[in-house]
């Protein structure tokens, strides 16, 4: 296929404008705002492969996506391009207004003049907690915070152009990706290279916060099967094969890093912090998708790419997060 990506410098769009060209022969054109987790390098083994180009410009602006179409000439529209970090919403959450909403009816305006099928990248967040079972695609939505809200918004604003113009409109929602590339704000990397750093790693609460942990690799698959096999007007719920605690993610980071339990550091909860996801995938799973990558396997080919790729984590660590981290964390990185 020839597919528009959208946000595909991030790092779940970037494993999956990857898994497209390399293994299913697609004609990718990635659309990418870059902002501080939209990274070029998240695509260098792409840029001299002629099945692949890159433009830059958001997707809240009419003419960088009408010219993203024009030199692509996609059939389908995937968006993964998004404000992704609960903590930076809840201290600015006008990006995610900007970017979730506006942004989406950007597209979608788009994909409807030029009849595309569209496929909105979504969160398990919209459903919020969960103490007991698992969400389904029939589960109420119920965000808990200025990102999952947004998030919620513009899956609402999807279906509404599939109930109301015909789009061939999907939403893919996945639950907690964590592999290769991601920004180390978020849980899994930044305890990762804390602790290879001999840093502090600050746990929010107790840490017995739940997640349902899916590899980025498995989720990019699932999104592409979606994309492929799923019919228009449905949504897909895609999560991992394994739940565990935060508290339980960091130790394992520890044996994993050969770090100190003693850099463990419990800190202030954030506020409105859901304690349990759980996502049933049965839905997905009855079009031939299945997860691939358990977690524990995951987590040891994570801290050992961490490990081996200084060169895509050290610049990051050295620049602007520094500065985030400080105003987040109220102390510094060694």
């Amino acid at each position: 296929m020839r597919l528009l990506v959208c946000g595909g410098a991030g790092f779940i769009g970037s494993t999956f404008a990857r898994q497209r060209v390399h293994e299913h022969d697609d004609e990718v054109t990635v659309l990418d705002k870059l902002t501080y987790a939209g990274r070029e390098e998240n695509l260098h083994d792409l840029v001299d492969d002629a099945r692949f180009r890159f433009i830059r410009g958001a997707i809240e602006d009419r003419e960088a996506v009408a010219a993203a179409i024009e030199a692509g000439a996609p059939e389908a529209i995937v968006n993964f391009a998004a404000e992704t970090h609960v903590d930076r919403s809840i201290a600015e959450p006008d990006a995610f207004v900007s970017t979730h909403a506006l942004g989406t009816y950007v597209l979608l305006e788009a994909a409807r003049e030029h009849q595309l099928r569209y496929l909105q990248v979504s969160t398990d967040e919209v459903y919020g907690s969960i103490a007991e079972g698992t969400f389904t695609e029939e589960s109420p939505l119920a965000p808990s915070s200025p990102y999952s809200a947004t998030k919620a918004g513009a899956d609402l604003l999807v279906q509404s152009y599939f109930h109301t113009y015909g789009l061939s409109a999907l939403i893919c929602r996945g639950s907690n990706n964590y592999g290769p590339y991601q920004y180390p704000e978020k849980l899994i990397p930044l305890m990762i290279l804390n602790a290879l750093h001999g840093d502090s790693l600050p746990v929010y609460g107790d840490g017995m916060q739940v997640r349902n942990w899916i590899h980025a690799s498995d989720f990019a698959a699932a999104i592409g099967h979606v994309l492929e096999q799923g019919n228009a007007g449905e949504l897909y719920n895609a999560g991992g094969p394994d739940e565990e605690a935060n508290l339980t993610v960091v130790r394992r980071i520890v044996a994993l890093t050969g770090a100190s339990e003693s850099q463990i550091e419990h800190v202030t909860d954030r506020p409105g912090h859901d304690r349990r996801y759980s996502l049933s995938s049965q839905k997905l799973r009855a079009l031939g998708w299945s997860p691939r990558v358990r977690f524990e396997e995951g987590l040891e080919r994570t801290v050992a790419w961490y490990r081996e790729n200084s060169w895509w984590w050290e610049p990051i660590r050295s620049g602007e997060y520094r500065a985030y981290y400080e105003r987040q964390y109220g102390r510094s990185l060694s």
